[in-house]
């Protein structure tokens, strides 16, 4: 199969997958489920059949459209999105896994109009990480903000509708004020929007203009949630469990930060933004976002709330290594988006089975539950620990990168940051695995309980597995990676 047809397929599998959820959702829920499962299954095989090509440096192609004289529709392989497609195509088959247990568990309504959602965003995840262009790459933003809304306001009461409007508002409205200007505004002083191995606006763009400009991409991504653009975050959390893992994990947040370390990287260049002194403030208004909102986490008695502001902290850590604008800073914002997911996605998935099984969602309410559920508890340990960037996990490895790119920029504001952060972490989390595993059981009696169904446990298992196995294997992420930055000083 050629790389053109992996790319269409990797876009129109989802779609596909969803028209036939919605039929057979109304013949008999495992047939639905299975159909979403083996749309998941070949969405994996499209996207990471295109592997071998990016690592041999290839850079397959696909040219859909002419909207307009020079704007495009059209889509092109390189390694961060080929990163980005493979962790979210990845993640779908485990969060459907996931979702079969949680959603049977609590017995959700609409439950067909929730698998088919999701497979609609998981097509426009996959436009924005094959994205060719800014043009293109707007078009599957928008479509993933559209097509998650029904999973927000999935529940339907006035409180949760309430809420999806937030998200919705939010989120639109920075895209439709702040981004796209910004994208009209490259196109019209560049001529184009193909992102470019070293940019496209040097020399077309100076001085206090370009802080702008980049101010204008990184507000107007607002689903990397850098404050003050982020309240729609944890708006969102009146969602299913599962949608917040996708939220959290697999696409919303990862295509926030994903767009603004493609800008920086192709659209503006490293060392010309590196040579402009107007874009520093990105790096003090991550670094900002990070500290605050590991504060903010701090003082949550919610366990949902407590890991929507962990990931508004965590999302700024990519945020910030792409603003030092050093080679292994870059590669560790791409390889923290990994690991990232991995941890993070088992921290929801976790604190979905708690809910299924117990119905409890405070702080307060966890002592001694890792005797009752010592699966789920154990995984979201590991999360816990890969969030802090503990070895051996995941959230270990990319901090390394991080950190090793503030060294070779001399940032010690950076370093600080990191320290600070990673000590707020270990403040939120550390006392939430003493409560679950060294204090004694609150559970009333008649309300006591076990492990989530199998099917929610078997993939947060899977996703603690894969934390702790990035921390062993990283080594493909980071030659995938490297080719990003190779060549710059």
């Amino acid at each position: 199969m050629s790389p053109e047809t992996l790319i269409l397929g990797a876009m129109c599998v989802p779609l596909v997958g969803a028209l036939l959820i919605g039929l057979t959702g109304r013949m008999h829920a495992n047939l639905r489920e299975a159909v979403t499962l083996t749309t998941a299954g070949l969405l994996i095989f499209c996207v990471w059949s295109l592997l071998p090509t990016v690592y041999q440096g290839g850079r397959p192609g696909l040219q859909l459209a002419e909207v307009l004289p020079g704007i495009n529709i059209a889509f092109k392989v390189e390694p961060l999105g080929m990163m980005f497609a493979a962790l979210a195509s990845g993640l779908w088959l485990v969060n459907s896994i996931y979702s079969i247990g949680y959603m049977r568990g609590n017995n959700e309504k609409n439950q067909t109009r929730f698998y088919v959602m999701f497979a609609v965003s998981l097509a426009a995840t996959m436009g924005i990480a094959f994205s060719a262009n800014l043009f293109t790459l707007f078009l599957f933003y928008e479509a993933l903000t559209l097509s998650t809304y029904p999973l927000v306001s999935h529940k339907g009461d006035k409180a949760t509708v309430k809420s999806a409007r937030v998200y919705l508002g939010i989120l639109i409205s920075a895209s439709i004020g702040l981004l796209l200007p910004a994208i009209i505004w490259t196109y019209s002083v560049a001529g184009t929007g193909d992102f470019t191995v070293g940019g496209i606006l040097q020399g077309h763009v100076e001085g206090p203009a370009v802080g702008l400009l980049l101010g204008l991409f990184v507000f107007g991504a607002a689903k990397a949630a850098v404050m003050p653009v982020h309240r729609w975050l944890p708006a969102a959390m009146v969602a299913p469990t599962p949608v917040s893992a996708l939220l959290h994990a697999v696409a919303v947040v990862k295509a926030g930060v994903f767009t603004i370390t493609k800008v920086i990287v192709y659209v503006f260049g490293i060392d010309f933004l590196f040579s402009e002194p107007s874009s520093g403030w990105l790096f003090y208004a991550a670094a900002f976002t990070i500290v605050a909102a590991s504060l903010v986490a701090l003082r949550q008695q919610n366990l949902k709330k407590l890991l929507a502001y962990s990931t508004v902290a965590q999302l700024s850590y990519v945020v910030m290594a792409s603003a030092i604008l050093k080679p292994l800073a870059e590669v560790g914002a791409a390889i923290h988006m990994l690991a990232h997911a991995f941890g993070k996605i088992t921290l929801f998935f976790a604190a979905g089975a708690i809910y299924t099984a117990s119905k409890k969602t405070e702080l307060a309410q966890l002592r001694g539950i890792g005797r009752r559920m010592p699966f789920t508890m154990t995984a979201f340990t590991i999360g816990a620990l890969s969030m802090i960037g503990v070895p051996p996990t995941a959230g270990f490895v990319s901090k390394w990168y991080i950190l090793a790119g503030a060294f070779q920029a001399d940032n010690y504001v950076a370093l600080a940051t990191i320290i600070v952060s990673t000590a707020l972490n270990a403040a939120y989390f550390l006392p939430i695995i003493y409560l679950a595993w060294f204090e004694k059981d609150n559970t009333p009696p008649g309300k006591e309980h076990g492990e989530a169904p199998f099917a929610a446990v078997l993939a947060l298992t899977v996703t603690a597995a894969l934390t702790i196995a990035f921390f062993l294997y990283s080594a493909p992420a980071y030659e995938l990676e490297s080719q990003l930055v190779r060549g710059q000083p």
